[in-house]
C-alpha cells in the first residue's frame, strides 16, 4: 500500500486554497466495545479515504483497506469499525462507486495474519441498509430490485432472510445480550417517517413494534450497553422538533423527554452503566451537548468547543470525545472538558478559513430563511455563489468545507440558505416538500440573493447557482426558473430528467421519491414531468458546468447525459465533467480536479479572468 501522499510541508507552488483539501482528515472513531484501545478510524491522508486500525495502548496505526477508489458506507455509518472483542475491523467494500458491494473483515493487527474476508456468508451483493455486529450475532440490511431485506447469522452460520419487504428498511442495532435486533421500516408507505419493529435474534419473531402514525417518524439513537438491559433510546417527533425518548420493548413502557431547549435534540450514545444518555442539541447550525439522566431527569451541558459536532460518543471510562469543526476551523477530535486534540495525524494542517457569518431574512412570502454567508476581502459587492445543499433532509452548519473557502480565496462570497426542506427547523418546516418538491427550494434560494443584493453584499450581475446532489438538481431546477437570476450554474451529480433518474436509480432512492412525490412516475407523470429540470430547458441562458460519476446510484449517469444531449440539440452552452466514480469522490486528487474545474469555469464568465485558479 502506497504512503501518505501528505509532505512534512507545503510546497510553495501548492496554492491555499488546494491545501485545504489535501491537508490530512480523519473520521470520529469508533472503538470496540470490549477492548476500547482498538479503534477504527478513516483518513484521507493516503490520498484517499480508507479505513485504518489504531491501537491506543501502543501507538500503532495500520491502513486496513486499499480502494482504488476510496471507502464509504453510507451517509449515516461509519466507513470502518472493529467488532466487539477488538480483534477484527469490518467496512463495506464498493469498488466502482455504485454502492453494491459486501461487508468485508480483516484482523486488527497485522501479525493476526489472513486477507480480507466476506463478513458473512449468504448475504448477497447489494446496497447496503446498515449493520449491527455483536460477539455472536450479525444482523445486515440489504436492498435491490426487488425489495429490502433483513438477514441474520449466528455463530458464523451463514445468513438466514428474517424479513422482506419492499418498502424500506434499514438495521436500527443489537441489544447487548444479542437477543433482539431493531428495525426502521417504510411499510406503512412513508420512507421520510419511519416505524420501529424489534425482533428476535434467533427466530426472527417480532417482540414488539412502535409508530407515532402518518407524518411522525421514529429513529433508533442506541440500545442500552448494560446486558439484560433491553432499553433503546429513540428519537421521535410527536412535536415540531425532534426529541429523544427511552422505550422498552419487552415491557412497552416508553419516556419521552422533555427538554426546554430551542431545535432539535437527539440521544447520540449512553453513559457505560446506563445512568445518562448523551444527546446532541442542533440550532441555527451550531451544536450543543448534554448530560441527561432519565432517572432524575437531571441535564448537564458538556463542555466544548462552539461550533459544529461532528460525531460524540462515551468512552468507557465516562469522558466524551467529540468530532469539532467551524466554518474557519478545520476537524478536529477532541475530549470534552479539557479541549485535548486526539490523534493527531501526521503532516501539515489546513490552512484556517474566513469565518461564517448567521444570516435571516424574510421571503415575499413572510417566511423567515436562516442560513450562513461568507463574504472575502474586499469592497462589496461581491461575486457571489448560491451554494445549494443536497439531500433535501439535510442543512447547513458552521462547519468547514474547503469548498466554500475556495472561493473565498478566489474574491467570491458563498451564501448558504437552509431552504424550505432543510432539517433544524422542526417537522413542518422539513416535510415542506412532501407532494411539492423542487420549487419551495429554487424559489428560497432566490430569495437569499435578492436579500444579499439588497444588503450590498452580492452583485446581481455575478450570480452563480452551485450545489451537489439535491443542490445539483435545484441548481438546474434555479436556472431553467430564474433564467434572469443567474450568470451561470454549477451542478454536481444532479437529477436532471426525473422519469428516467427513478427509473435507474437505486430502490432507496425510489423509495424517498414516491414519499415526495406521492407515488412512481407511472401514477404522478404530471408532477414528475413538471418538477424535472428538462421541462425548462429551452429557458435556460446561463452556461452550465455539470458534474456526472459514472457509476452514480443515486443521480444516474443516463439521465444527466439524456439533459446535456438536449442542451446540445438547443445551442446551449454548457461542459459534462464526467468522472469515473459514484455519487462524489473520496479520492482526494479528483476533489482537488472538480474544484478546479469549478473555477476555472467560473473565473472565465463571471470573474473575467482566464487564467489558472491561485
Amino acid at each position: 500500500m502506497s504512503e501518505s501522499v501528505n509532505p512534512a510541508v507545503w510546497p510553495d507552488d501548492v496554492p491555499t486554497w488546494e491545501r485545504r483539501f489535501l491537508a490530512p482528515t480523519l473520521s470520529f472513531p469508533v472503538w470496540a466495545r470490549d477492548a476500547p484501545d482498538r479503534l477504527a478510524v478513516s483518513t484521507s491522508e493516503s490520498g484517499a479515504w480508507q479505513v485504518y486500525a489504531w491501537d491506543l495502548a501502543t501507538g500503532e496505526r495500520r491502513r486496513v483497506t486499499d480502494n482504488p477508489i476510496g471507502v464509504f458506507a453510507g451517509y449515516d455509518e461509519a466507513a470502518g469499525f472493529p467488532t466487539p472483542d477488538g480483534s477484527a475491523l469490518v467496512w463495506f467494500e464498493d469498488t466502482t462507486g455504485d454502492e453494491v458491494g459486501s461487508w468485508q473483515t480483516a484482523p486488527f493487527h497485522d501479525e493476526s495474519g489472513g486477507a480480507p474476508r466476506t463478513l458473512v456468508d449468504g448475504v448477497p451483493e447489494a446496497w447496503s441498509e446498515g449493520i449491527a455486529v455483536g460477539s455472536h450475532a450479525i444482523v445486515v440490511g440489504t436492498s435491490g430490485d426487488d425489495g429490502f431485506d433483513v438477514w441474520v447469522s449466528v455463530d458464523g452460520a451463514p445468513a438466514i432472510r428474517r424479513h422482506h419487504h419492499p418498502q424500506a428498511v434499514s438495521v436500527g442495532g443489537l441489544s447487548r445480550d444479542e437477543r433482539l435486533f431493531a428495525i426502521e421500516h417504510a411499510e406503512h408507505g412513508d420512507a421520510i417517517h419511519p416505524a420501529l419493529r424489534v425482533l428476535e435474534t434467533d427466530t426472527g419473531r417480532t417482540v414488539a413494534d412502535l409508530w407515532d402514525g402518518d407524518g411522525l417518524g421514529l429513529h433508533v439513537a442506541a440500545w442500552s450497553p448494560v446486558a439484560g438491559d433491553q432499553r433503546i433510546a429513540v428519537v421521535h417527533e410527536r412535536g415540531d422538533v425532534l426529541r429523544p425518548a427511552v422505550w422498552d420493548p419487552v415491557t412497552g413502557e416508553r419516556t419521552d423527554i422533555e427538554l426546554d431547549l430551542p431545535g432539535d435534540v437527539t440521544a447520540l450514545d449512553w453513559w457505560p452503566d446506563a445512568s445518562a444518555l448523551l444527546l446532541l442539541h442542533q440550532w441555527n447550525g451550531r451544536s450543543e451537548l448534554w448530560r441527561f439522566e432519565p432517572a432524575s431527569a437531571g441535564l448537564e451541558h458538556v463542555e466544548h468547543r462552539a461550533g459544529t459536532i461532528e460525531g460524540a460518543a462515551v468512552r468507557p471510562d465516562g469522558t466524551v470525545w467529540y468530532g469539532h469543526a467551524s466554518g474557519h476551523e478545520p476537524p478536529t477530535l477532541r475530549e470534552a472538558g479539557t479541549d485535548d486534540e486526539l490523534l493527531a495525524l501526521d503532516g501539515p494542517a489546513a490552512p484556517a478559513g474566513r469565518a461564517y457569518q448567521a444570516w435571516a431574512f424574510r421571503t415575499s412570502r413572510g417566511d423567515e430563511l436562516r442560513g450562513f454567508y461568507v463574504t472575502p476581502e474586499g469592497e462589496p459587492p461581491f461575486p457571489t455563489v448560491m451554494d445549494v445543499h443536497g439531500g433535501p433532509t439535510w442543512e447547513y452548519a458552521d462547519e468547514y468545507r474547503p469548498s466554500v473557502q475556495a472561493w473565498i480565496d478566489h474574491g467570491f462570497a458563498v451564501a448558504m440558505v437552509n431552504y424550505r426542506g432543510s432539517t433544524g427547523r422542526g417537522r413542518a418546516f422539513r416535510d415542506t416538500l412532501i407532494g411539492d418538491p423542487g420549487f419551495p427550494e429554487t424559489e428560497d434560494i432566490a430569495a437569499g440573493l435578492d436579500d444579499l443584493v439588497a444588503r450590498g453584499v452580492a452583485d446581481p450581475e455575478r450570480a452563480v447557482v452551485a450545489g451537489n446532489s439535491w443542490g445539483g438538481y435545484i441548481t438546474l431546477m434555479s436556472v431553467g426558473l430564474h433564467p434572469d437570476r443567474y450568470a451561470l450554474g454549477l451542478a454536481g451529480v444532479p437529477v436532471a430528467d426525473y422519469p428516467v433518474a427513478y427509473e435507474d436509480e437505486a430502490e432507496t432512492l425510489r423509495a424517498m421519491d414516491r414519499t415526495l412525490f406521492g407515488g412512481t412516475p407511472a401514477e404522478r407523470p404530471d408532477l414528475y414531468r413538471e418538477r424535472s429540470p428538462l421541462t425548462y430547458i429551452r429557458d435556460v441562458r446561463a452556461p452550465l458546468l455539470i458534474l456526472a460519476g459514472s457509476n452514480d446510484p443515486r443521480c444516474p449517469i443516463r439521465q444527466i447525459i439524456n439533459y446535456c444531449d438536449r442542451l446540445r440539440e438547443l445551442g446551449k452552452p454548457f461542459e459534462l465533467y464526467r468522472y469515473d466514480a459514484g455519487h462524489g469522490a473520496l479520492v482526494i486528487g479528483e476533489q482537488v480536479r472538480q474544484m478546479r474545474a469549478r473555477l476555472e469555469f467560473t473565473l472565465e464568465r463571471v470573474a473575467g479572468r482566464r487564467e489558472q485558479p491561485a
